[in-house]
């Protein structure tokens, strides 16, 4: 059993940031790839970023520069830094956990970008 709960998401300006958090439960977490995803009204779902178990990272095109992926082995928490945010940013976040052939969803944060 793995419960992922994400945290951190609301309502900031263009240009403004915010901090996801994902707090994971288990003993193992330290062995878990970690992801963020996103997904916008009447859009699929999209990798972010990913932080691998041995703290590679990984970023998608559009987020380069203006977000970073981090985990805390020892809080069981994944990070997502994200600056300078733009209004296409606004979706969705769900945090992913992944290791051998199982993969867990947390129920995801609403982040909306206006002004």
């Amino acid at each position: 059993q793995v419960q992922l709960v994400e945290s951190g998401g609301g309502l900031v300006q263009p240009g403004g940031s915010l901090r996801l958090s994902c707090a994971a439960s288990g003993s193992i977490f330290r062995l878990f790839a970690m992801g963020w995803y996103r997904q916008a009204p009447e859009k699929e779902r999209e990798l972010v970023a990913s932080i691998s178990s041995s703290g590679s990272t990984n970023y998608a095109d559009f987020v380069k520069g203006r977000f970073t992926i981090s985990r805390d082995n020892a809080k069981n928490t994944v990070y997502l830094q994200m600056n300078t945010l733009k209004p296409e940013d606004t979706a969705v976040y769900y945090c992913n956990a992944g290791i051998m052939n199982r993969s867990y969803w947390g129920q995801g944060t609403q982040v909306t970008v206006s002004s």
